[in-house]
């Protein structure tokens, strides 16, 4: 039986005077199986969060069905939250606790007894690598610190499932890096884990399937490998260019050239069109386009050719970039 499993899943908000009602979640479903790292992947307003928050029980849904191994998540609430901890985008650490402090609070909530959950507490600041910082209070740590002490307090009631909401937002690499390799650990232990972000090479890296959202809806869901096979090409030329006239078609006839996408750049007006091309890299290929382009009378501002990419898949879904 799947751990979680999320059966057309509605979320509608109510709109007001002068706005229409917002169709955030527009009949979702997928499940996830235990001991599973599943994604979430897709721009902002794609329905992500709003998913998240009718798992973890703070949104209610509008219409559908969520069960949490076997609890509905509707009929059950306080159930089904002793299975679930949440990791939220926004840091919410207690400033007046220590962060001790902040990890035996949470087990006390939950039920623990008093030696449990000292003695947890003192094992989550070890495993997540910030035992030294016990007795601080959130505000000194940095970012990737407060992150990782707030997958520990998530962790302190020994949850089934936990949901992590764009979890390496804000960090640097070197910090993104770090909590990549803890939640590998945590995955390896068994753990269910599920994680949105915009970070298309963590979600390669981490995830064992993934799930592609935009306007509420479930494009296309499967393993990372296996979603850039769906792919036309071998590879995907990706160009930058500012042109008096289209090139799309000059391009397209090009052999070797399997398909042509244009992609929607927000925030750089119309000085240069970004094209997409997946492509069969047959000899002299690239030498043929660049051809193209200065006949065209194009200047060339970018070019990139690269095996397809999680980014690359979602471009051709959509026909736009993903932006953070």
């Amino acid at each position: 039986m799947s751990l979680l499993v999320v059966d057309n899943l509605v979320k509608t908000y109510p709109g007001g005077r002068k706005s229409p009602p917002v169709e955030a979640v527009r009949g979702i479903s997928f499940a996830v199986e235990k001991g599973e790292l599943f994604g979430l992947l897709g721009p902002n307003g794609a329905g992500k969060s709003t998913t998240i928050g009718c798992i973890n029980t703070l949104v209610r849904p509008t219409a559908g069905r969520i069960l949490v191994d076997g609890v509905d998540i509707t009929r059950a609430p306080p159930e089904a939250k002793r299975r679930i901890a949440v990791v939220p985008q926004t840091r919410n650490l207690d400033s007046d606790l220590t962060v001790r402090e902040i990890l035996t609070y949470h087990g006390r909530y939950f039920g623990l007894p008093a030696a449990e959950r000292e003695a947890r507490a003192d094992r989550l600041l070890e495993e997540l690598k910030v035992a030294d910082k016990a007795r601080a209070k959130p505000k000194t740590l940095s970012g990737g610190q407060q992150q990782r002490v707030m997958i520990a307090r998530a962790l302190m009631h020994d949850p089934q499932l936990v949901l992590l909401d764009e979890p390496t937002t804000g960090l640097d690499p070197q910090a993104r890096r770090l909590l990549w390799d803890i939640l590998r650990g945590l995955h390896q232990r068994g753990l269910t884990l599920i994680l949105t972000t915009h970070y298309m090479e963590e979600a390669d890296r981490l995830c064992q399937r993934l799930a592609i959202v935009d306007h509420g809806r479930i494009l296309t869901l499967d393993t990372p490998a296996a979603l850039k096979k769906t792919l036309p090409g071998a590879q995907v030329l990706d160009l930058w260019v500012r042109a008096p006239r289209p090139l799309a078609p000059q391009l397209r006839a090009i052999p070797g050239v399997q398909n042509l996408e244009h992609v929607e750049v927000e925030g750089d007006g119309d000085e240069h069109e970004r094209l997409r091309l997946f492509v069969d890299p047959k000899d002299g290929l690239l030498d043929r386009v660049l051809h193209a382009v200065r006949e065209g009378g194009a200047d060339l501002h970018h070019v990139n050719l690269a095996q397809p990419s999680l980014e690359d898949v979602y471009i051709h879904l959509t026909g736009k970039e993903l932006r953070e």
